[in-house]
């Protein structure tokens, strides 16, 4: 058989925002298929059986047949390659831990030239899927090798590298529930939750509410106890010490059995737990001390290791931990048991999706200390039925949740308040948590800021917590969604003095407005770049900027064409034209219905509690009514424009031009609103080309924010068209 030329990937563009396809973000690829233009799937000897082999989960992809196996039926008939290589990238992204559903293939106006679409959350993984995809799919034509496992590990690797930890992105899987918008801010787990001045942030369990005080007492075992103490809170009898004599002598003041542990550390590094030897004290503060700043020797308190999660005052999750074992066989090391015994739990990994970690007893001195103290080494050979301790913590993967008592709650609450941190993970030692600790001799041992939710969200044992919900039902009130009044005018002539008007307009209305458009990017009345602005980049720093509760952008076809919208819904949408069609060739964009598609992207992204703004003057535009979840308004020059009348009829809202001034109308109520032809003038004089038409938008836009018609007027008569300089 002969070799078949590879696909060529001509252009790569990831759409960040809302676009044509679909509300979230995508990478679209543009392919040529070639010589392979000529075979379809069904005319490729073997390939479907070859494809099917290496990723056998196609056969759940519905595809346009709509049900299990529907992809595959179109492999069978035949479905050309570019439609199979999208199928084969979603794939690999749900084997590689991102799971993917949304993708779509279209042909261009070229011969054997596609577009092709996927779902993308992050753009490095993307290309990454694409790049992998690309070779599996070639390989699988030409029937040559290829190792789908490393493939996939490549792409895991780069999910890693480049997504949100599960924790972080736990928390913004809440927030979306509750139509919450989030922007990623750095490469790592700092992410803004909603947009403005309304924001809050997060980097993964902290928030903007959490008190670098509360961390710094936090880091500080031995003020955090001394401060619960104080309070009331159990905690276990401790004092610092500065060397393996005072640690000792510590001890034997305390009473054995004894805890060994660093100052500031964390998660669990340097602890040495049961300690009742000399020897074995001293060992444990050598390790301590390469761990922490200062040493601590505390009375070790009886029973199991729980972590409970504060958020807010409340105790929204508990996790228990148990002790790690192995059972001696007289044949394997200590080292081969762990691997045989413990390692082979499928719930232990080296990543964060795993409950549990994997046990690396070369890596752990604590590990070391305590096989050391059972006469033990990782080379040792345990005797057939003996049981040797591995781990005492780092276990804690059990959820316990509903055992808590409200006692216990209370105490750890408590000691969360005390701290000042409004999210914590309590660390707590009990016999039975559903006790008091008063009844079990438990305490509480740490407190600790920005705590891992991991062991909530993915126990090894028992039932998941809403962890995530419980963290955005802390920043945001029931009826708060993080939203200010976005407005987005999509326009090929006249958009920057729609937006400049709208925004000038909810200044006098008292908002702290953003603007971005083609005469800059403006912070109130101030022009901060005057470069223009209708970009992607600039109008998303609007969002991000805490100084406004009000935005208002500028698109144009080929903006959404090239990065998507640059806000996941808005307050208000206009549409005013669908002209402008020759500057999109570039886009492959030559019919008015793919026109349309296109600007829909921003009546589709208005909220079920917005509005959308349409020119009733532009008859093609009238399709869009239906495709708004919120109200519509109509505006047109002639107030006797049919499809105004009978939005008129209908009760709906309308602006139309009569006797130079702009008609603000619902059903057969009208109110003039502003002088348009004064502020033509205006205009005019300062030689910028406008027309009536252009402000009737704006007049309908502000019209949809609710502002009232007596503003509107005082606020056309005060605009100036000049720019500031």
């Amino acid at each position: 058989m002969s070799r078949h030329d590879d696909i060529k990937l001509l252009r790569i563009n990831y759409l960040r925002g809302p676009n044509m396809w679909t509300y979230r973000p995508v990478l679209e690829v543009w392919l040529d298929l070639g010589e392979l233009e000529n075979h379809p799937s069904n005319k490729l000897p073997g390939f479907t059986d070859r494809l099917t082999q290496a990723l056998p989960a196609l056969i759940e992809h519905h595809c346009g047949v709509g049900e299990r196996g529907g992809f595959l039926q179109r492999l069978v008939e035949g479905t050309w390659c570019g439609h199979v290589l999208e199928h084969v990238v979603i794939e690999l992204l749900n084997l590689a831990g991102m799971p993917t559903g949304f993708g779509q293939t279209r042909s261009t106006s070229m011969h054997g030239v596609y577009r092709m679409v996927f779902r993308a959350r992050d753009e490095h993984v993307a290309r990454a899927a694409l790049t992998e995809g690309h070779a599996l799919l070639m390989a699988m034509i030409n029937s040559e090798a290829f190792d789908v496992n490393a493939a996939v590990g490549r792409i895991r690797d780069k999910v890693d590298d480049c997504y949100l930890g599960p924790s972080t992105a736990a928390i913004v899987a809440a927030a979306t529930d509750r139509r919450i918008p989030h922007i990623r801010l750095n490469d790592g787990n700092l992410v803004q939750l909603g947009h403005g001045a309304r924001q809050r942030r997060i980097w993964t369990a902290e928030t903007d509410m959490t008190s670098a005080i509360a961390e710094g007492i936090a880091r500080d075992k031995d003020l955090t106890k001394s401060l619960l103490k104080s309070v009331g809170v159990p905690v276990p009898e401790g004092v610092a010490v500065k060397d393996a004599a005072e640690a000792w002598e510590a001890a034997q003041d305390l009473g054995l059995p004894v805890v060994v542990k660093p100052s500031d550390g964390n998660h669990g590094r340097g602890v040495t737990l049961d300690l009742k030897l000399k020897q074995d004290v001293h060992a444990a503060f050598e390790l301590a001390e390469q761990h922490g700043s200062e040493v601590l020797v505390e009375r070790c308190i009886p029973g199991n290791e729980h972590r409970l999660l504060v958020v807010g005052g409340q105790v929204v999750a508990a996790a228990r931990g148990d002790e790690a074992y192995i059972t001696g066989d007289g044949t394997h090391t200590v080292s081969q048991l762990v691997d045989l015994q413990i390692n082979t739990d499928p719930r232990r990994g080296l990543t964060e999706d795993f409950p549990l970690n994997r046990i690396n007893i070369a890596e752990d001195a604590v590990i070391a200390l305590d096989l050391q103290r059972q006469g033990l080494s990782a080379d040792a050979v345990p005797e057939a039925g003996r049981q040797v301790l591995i781990q005492r913590n780092g276990n804690v993967a059990v959820d316990c949740t509903a055992q808590v008592h409200p006692e216990v709650a209370h105490a750890v609450s408590l000691a969360a308040r005390t701290i000042g941190l409004d999210i914590a993970g309590v660390d707590m030692v009990s016999t039975d948590i559903s006790r008091p600790l008063s009844e079990t001799g438990g305490a509480i041992v740490e407190v600790n800021a920005g705590p891992g939710l991991l062991m909530h969200l993915k126990p090894a044992e028992g039932m998941p917590q809403p962890v995530g919900q419980a963290i955005i039902d802390h920043l945001f009130a029931e009826d708060e969604n993080g939203r200010i009044p976005v407005v987005g005018v999509t326009s090929s002539k006249g958009g920057q003095h729609i937006t400049r008007l709208v925004a000038w307009l909810l200044h006098l209305n008292g908002r702290h407005v953003g603007l971005a458009c083609h005469d800059g990017l403006f912070l109130g009345t101030r022009r901060v770049e005057k470069r223009p602005s209708a970009q992607w980049e600039a109008a998303h720093r609007l969002l991000m900027n805490r100084g406004v509760d009000a935005v208002v952008i500028e698109n144009d076809a080929a903006s959404i064409l090239k990065d998507g919208l640059s806000y996941d819904r808005c307050q208000v949408g206009v549409v005013t034209d669908m002209d402008g069609m020759d500057a999109l060739a570039d886009f492959d964009v030559k019919q008015p219905e793919q026109l349309f598609k296109v600007l829909r992207t921003q009546v589709d992204v208005v909220l079920s509690e917005g509005a959308t703004v349409l020119n009733a003057g532009d008859a093609r535009l009238l399709d869009m009514v239906e495709l708004s979840d919120g109200e519509v308004l109509l505006y047109a020059l002639d107030g006797a424009n049919a499809a105004l009348q009978a939005h008129r009829e209908q009760g709906g809202r309308a602006v139309f031009l009569q006797g130079g001034a702009a008609m603000l109308a619902q059903g057969a109520s009208e109110t003039s609103g502003a002088n348009i032809d004064a502020l033509l003038q205006r205009f005019k004089a300062a030689r910028i080309n406008t027309d009536a038409e252009t402000l009737l938008a704006a007049v309908a836009a502000a019209w949809a924010l609710n502002i009232s018609a007596e503003l509107i007027s005082a606020g056309l008569d005060t605009f100036v068209p000049e720019l500031p300089h």
